[in-house]
């Protein structure tokens, strides 16, 4: 080894000394103290195999302790809040429904001290877990018994494990759903030990259908709300409360799954109207299933709402456990339906209704706002203007109606490969800032931001490195 390699090695700081600079310090607080020290023998490694490649100055122990954070920062835990500026206000790879304060107040405390999730305080002796939602649930259905599980999928496995496990679940070919990910009704329906018997075709089921369907092999009759996706023109189905009185007749339980479900009529909010759980219950269905996390506005879970003698027969069945919520999901499902009763307030008090409920002409002053200030973090490179969008509610809700919105409309005056790298850029700063590209523009649909994220979604547009914004071939 050369004279003056040995010199240039020498130079490099010792662990210790990088340890004691005031840079350090701040990376210690985010990360800890054993992980900075490995970082930073890192990065001293790191410079090492420079130095005896190319006689550069050696990097100081401020420089090493910057370069051991950003080592550290850049595996920042996955589930870290973003921006959800995409337009969808339900997104499933984003999480769903955004809590209301009252359900984070309620998951806290229940993570934070022991609590009677399985206990009866008044006798001293064991409980049930659904006793803490049994009756807001009926109260907000109008349903004799409720249960819940951890999301709808679970709700129809364990129903139709319950009622078909062994025996035929008759079902419209017309309501044989995909859900996200793949995963298809006729799949749920076979792992739930059911022999499926579809009626009707695609476009068209009549009562004369379920009628010939129906006999001493029957388990149940399952109806699906056909929430993602909308068949028109020549159709025809046998609506719930027809369907329902068939059932009676023939001594079969209905099971109506209304996958979203809401426990108000929407169309007061100025949104389209969708099927209440109250609506489904006294059109007389034995069993209703919904979702938490979607319209509802909570936690992800699956209620099952409907006659006592069939929830009874639900909380027996041995999967039941299996899919059963902790305590603090049900402290958040708790705090979110105890909103419900009074609907007065519901939209200024659950993110989901208010998101869904803003004008278009609210978020278009929120983005003629915040325009400037944002054309000023990224500089020349990027025009940025306010334009009209449209939202979607997302999670298989409302497929076919979009909401009107206003977005801010970032071009760029390089390339397209610019306007990627920028999103992309976006999308990996310490609070993620996610759009969508579409017509040449990157677009940040305002619906889901509130105006006190105003200045934090500034902040993190300052967090930029000068490099993202420059156009590279």
């Amino acid at each position: 080894m050369a004279d003056s390699e040995v010199n240039l090695l020498r130079q490099l700081p010792a662990v210790a000394a990088v340890l004691a600079t005031e840079e350090a310090a701040s990376v210690m607080e985010r990360h800890g103290r054993a992980s900075t020290t490995d970082a930073i023998r890192q990065v001293i490694d790191e410079a090492r195999e420079v130095l005896r490649v190319a006689p550069v100055a050696a990097p100081n122990a401020a420089d090493l302790a910057l370069r051991a954070g950003e080592l550290l920062d850049a595996h920042l835990p996955g589930l870290r809040p973003l921006f959800n500026l995409t337009g969808t206000v339900l997104h499933t790879n984003l999480g769903r429904a955004v809590f209301a304060e009252t359900a984070i107040e309620a998951a806290v405390e229940a993570m934070r001290h022991a609590v009677a999730l399985e206990f009866d305080l008044a006798d001293g002796v064991r409980g049930e877990r659904d006793d803490h939602v049994r009756g807001l649930l009926c109260e907000l259905t109008g349903a004799e018994d409720a249960t819940v599980v951890n999301n709808n999928a679970a709700a129809v496995l364990l129903c139709l494990n319950t009622f078909a496990l062994g025996r035929e679940a008759v079902v419209s070919r017309g309501e044989l759903i995909e859900i996200g990910g793949a995963f298809r009704m006729p799949d749920i329906m076979a792992r739930a030990g059911a022999r499926m018997v579809e009626v009707g075709t695609t476009n068209r089921t009549h009562p004369a259908d379920y009628r010939n369907a129906m006999g001493e092999h029957t388990g149940l009759v399952l109806k699906v709300h056909t929430s993602n996706y909308r068949i028109q023109g020549f159709t025809a189905e046998v609506g719930a409360r027809e369907l329902a009185t068939m059932c009676d007749a023939a001594g079969v339980p209905l099971l109506n799954d209304l996958g979203s479900g809401s426990l108000v009529d929407l169309s007061v909010h100025g949104l389209v109207k969708e099927p209440t759980v109250r609506e489904a219950v006294e059109e007389g269905a034995r069993l209703v299933t919904f979702s938490g996390d979607k319209l509802l506005g909570g936690p992800q879970a699956g209620f099952i709402v409907g006659d006592r003698a069939l929830i009874e027969q639900i909380n027996r069945n041995p999967l039941k456990r299996a899919l059963r919520v902790d305590k603090v999901r049900l402290a958040a499902i708790e705090a979110t339906l105890n909103l419900y009763r009074d609907p007065d307030r519901l939209p200024e008090r659950l993110p989901t209704l208010r998101f869904l409920a803003r004008t278009k002409a609210d978020i278009e002053a929120q983005a003629q706002r915040l325009r400037p200030d944002v054309a000023g973090r990224l500089g020349d490179m990027f025009s940025v203007d306010v334009g009209d969008c449209f939202s979607q509610v997302g999670s298989g809700a409302l497929p076919l109606d979009t909401l009107a919105s206003a977005a801010l409309l970032i071009r760029s005056r390089g390339s397209q490969r610019s306007l990627e790298q920028l999103a992309a850029s976006l999308r990996a700063l310490a609070r993620p800032i996610v759009g969508r590209i579409a017509e040449g523009a990157l677009r940040l649909d305002l619906r889901c931001l509130p105006e006190h994220d105003e200045a934090a979604l500034l902040d993190s547009l300052a967090q930029l490195d000068a490099g993202d914004l420059v156009d590279t071939p």
